[in-house]
């Protein structure tokens, strides 16, 4: 209780300090709110900077992590597709070893990571880049989607491998660990510190998830009329609230809600977008020949073609979170002696998030014309979709899009409090004052715009990527050689299969 009191004293001190900057008219000229937003564009057009290539500019950025993923999905043999199946054996069960190191289930392990990417990436996101790149960059998520499986099998498989189990049981993992201990079991020991240390530095601000309180609360103004300032601060402040409750437990706190709340959340989402694209099943051909002829042909506002891939490329990073190692800090807590089977438990998360839910997204979006309607440019363009269709689905959409944000945020809580432990220390000390800076943080998000918010996540995932990748193609050939083992020993029946 101690712990959550300070919490709350310090999300009050957020509100307290930021309101002062508020003008006397009640607009957003607060001057916190104006010279945070004016850092964060600094910071997107440093991250999102361009070179140009055959007389063509591309963002470096944005082709640094695109590659990887077609690179190891050739280097793995297409595992993306293949170990499909395993996968979901796995996921139900069918090789769960209850005497395993780790602190929850493979599917709660699944759930935990979904929960901090099947949300308002696939809801919000898609709009967003409905909104800047046409219905074609739909397409290219979808693409991307379907190779980043191999980049997040492969990151995840580390994440178990060089995962530190500690003497009470718990665990700690993710890139800060598998970056030095895999690099300097190959004898490079100062690059693994080096990239180790990069990630942490780098990672250490995705604590400002801010995204998602501005998207949940962007739809609830829609449904509601809210829309002030008092009305953003106060939202923020019991969201933060809210969120404090729940991280101060823990993973298996975190655990136990989002394997509770995804399941639900995602069966409520997809029987809608089902219910529309069903309800209109003659259109879907003419939908999805928008969106092809869209991505090939798109409008020239849009930067071309390559402008939609790069708009399509941002999106499906931020909804399927592939290459940045978040992730694996929650698969490294699985119950499993097998990292490999770990991977393929995460290669199904693109899939889900990525190509199944933005795919239904976009073609809600596309058959209802939406996309044409001026004046929508974030979640409340998938919003006002659905409630062409179904008048009341907004107020549904409200309260599935508030789950969404608060599963994702809670599992990013767990995430940041690892990358907190490893870079400013781990003591009971130091994860109250993180609780405190996570939780206050959260509290202006639904004051700035959508392009603010979503310019801050981009810059701030691609930059910690960049180290996250560098070790993973020094480790790929380790990767490898692990997965030709466990298919072997699969197949040869030393790894045996059990009832679920």
């Amino acid at each position: 209780m101690g712990t959550l009191k300070r919490v709350f004293i310090g999300i009050l001190a957020v509100m307290a300090a930021s309101s002062a900057g508020f003008a006397q008219d009640g607009e957003s000229d607060n001057i916190f709110i104006k010279a945070a937003t004016d850092v964060i564009n600094a910071l997107g057009d440093f991250v999102f900077s361009t070179i140009n290539v055959f007389g063509t500019d591309i963002e470096w950025v944005v082709a640094f992590l695109a590659a990887p993923m077609i690179i190891l999905t050739v280097y793995f043999g297409f595992i993306n597709l293949k170990s499909f199946g395993i996968a979901y054996k796995i996921v139900r069960g069918r090789y769960h070893d209850e005497n395993a190191p780790g602190e929850v289930t493979q599917f709660q392990a699944l759930a935990t990571a979904l929960s901090g990417t099947v949300g308002l990436g696939n809801i919000a996101g898609v709009a967003v880049a409905i909104a800047k790149g046409g219905p074609g960059a739909t397409l290219w998520m979808i693409i991307i989607g379907l190779l980043a499986m191999t980049l997040k099998f492969a990151e995840c498989t580390l994440g178990v491998k060089y995962r530190t189990v500690r003497e009470d049981g718990t665990i700690a993992g993710g890139p800060m660990y598998y970056l030095q201990k895999g690099l300097t079991e190959k004898g490079w020991t100062k690059a693994g510190l080096f990239l180790a240390w990069t990630y942490g530095i780098l990672a250490l601000p995705t604590f400002l998830q801010v995204a998602q309180v501005n998207q949940a609360y962007s739809q609830l103004s829609a449904v509601t009329g809210l829309n002030s300032d008092f009305a953003a601060w106060t939202f923020g402040a019991i969201f933060a609230g809210l969120t404090a409750v729940v991280i101060i437990g823990g993973i298996r706190s975190i655990a136990n809600v989002t394997s509770k709340l995804v399941p639900l959340m995602c069966l409520i989402y997809v029987l809608a977008a089902l219910f529309v694209i069903l309800g209109n099943i003659g259109e879907v051909p003419a939908a999805f020949g928008t969106i092809i002829s869209s991505a090939m042909n798109p409008d020239a506002a849009t930067g071309g073609v390559l402008g939609v891939i790069v708009i399509g490329m941002q999106r499906a990073v931020y909804s399927s979170e592939a290459g940045l190692g978040s992730a694996t800090m929650a698969h490294a807590a699985a119950k499993t002696n097998e990292p490999v089977s770990e991977g393929m438990v995460a290669l199904m998360e693109p899939f889900i998030d990525t190509v199944v839910v933005c795919t239904m997204t976009a073609l809600v979006i596309v058959i209802t014309g939406t996309y044409t309607v001026e004046g929508y440019s974030d979640i409340q363009m998938t919003s006002a979709a659905f409630g062409s269709i179904i008048s009341w689905f907004p107020i549904v959409l409200a309260v599935a899009v508030l789950m969404f944000a608060f599963s994702t945020v809670i599992s990013w809580g767990y995430y940041a409090g690892k990358i907190w432990e490893f870079v400013i220390g781990g003591s009971d000390k130091s994860m109250t004052t993180f609780k405190i800076i996570f939780c206050a943080a959260l509290v202006p998000g639904a004051v700035f715009t959508s392009d603010t918010v979503f310019t801050l996540m981009d810059s701030m995932f691609f930059l910690m990527a960049i180290p996250n990748i560098i070790g993973i193609y020094i480790l790929a050939p380790e990767i490898k050689r692990d997965v030709a083992s466990y298919i072997a020993r699969l197949k040869s029946g030393e790894i045996k299969e059990t009832k679920a």
